[in-house]
């Protein structure tokens, strides 16, 4: 099979499955996400924000693609960008990492180190970019797929706890480490993304 990681644009955007070219959960706060939802707005905020963050900060994201069908990406972005990390109780984000937003894999293309290779490029992307780290807040009660990834799989793929929480920690990985990841690690990963399948309407926090 021939694979291929290519970054996001509006272009690959649009060979997202549909549920998350036009899932707003991290690009706008609460009031305004749930406002673009309601007046059927959201994949054009999702347009819109990926356009901006292209033009203002660079390459956001990655799209895998296996014999040129688009099978996983992933998203990510300063979190000046990301509204929505404000609400969390464990924010802001650390000023020399980046905050992996969200990322899915298709379930027939699971356990294929699909999703390992798509973080790796998140970490090679941000070494060249002069960041440190990769961010992402956990939910520790995490019971099925959501926008939030759960907090155990985070830390048993290499993530550090640096703001404890009973719901929402927020963690991190060093960029060099996650670039170097083997074995156990890369096995770890691939479950933490394949259980991330779809995104769910906005919720409070």
């Amino acid at each position: 099979m021939g694979r291929r990681l290519v970054p996001l644009t509006l272009d690959s955007l649009a060979e997202l499955p549909l549920s998350c070219r036009s899932c707003v959960f991290w690009e706008l706060d609460p009031v305004n996400g749930e406002a673009a939802i309601k007046a059927g707005q959201a994949e054009q905020e999702k347009e819109s924000w990926i356009s901006a963050v292209l033009l203002e900060w660079g390459s956001c994201g990655r799209v895998a693609y296996v014999d040129d069908v688009p099978v996983g990406f992933v998203l990510y972005a300063p979190a000046a960008y990301v509204p929505r990390s404000l609400a969390f109780p464990t924010s802001p984000v650390s000023p020399d990492a980046v905050q992996l937003m969200t990322s899915r894999i298709l379930p027939e293309f699971q356990g294929q180190g699909i999703g390992r290779t798509l973080v790796q490029a998140v970490a090679k992307d941000l070494v060249r970019r002069g960041f440190k780290a990769i961010e992402a807040f956990g939910d520790a009660k995490w019971t099925g797929p959501s926008c939030v990834l759960p907090a155990d799989h985070l830390l048993a793929v290499g993530f550090k706890t640096v703001r404890p929480h009973p719901r929402y920690p927020r963690l991190r990985l060093e960029v060099r480490s996650a670039i170097s990841w083997k074995g156990e690690m890369e096995v770890a990963l691939e479950r933490l993304l394949g259980a991330v399948q779809k995104e769910p309407s906005l919720r409070p926090l």
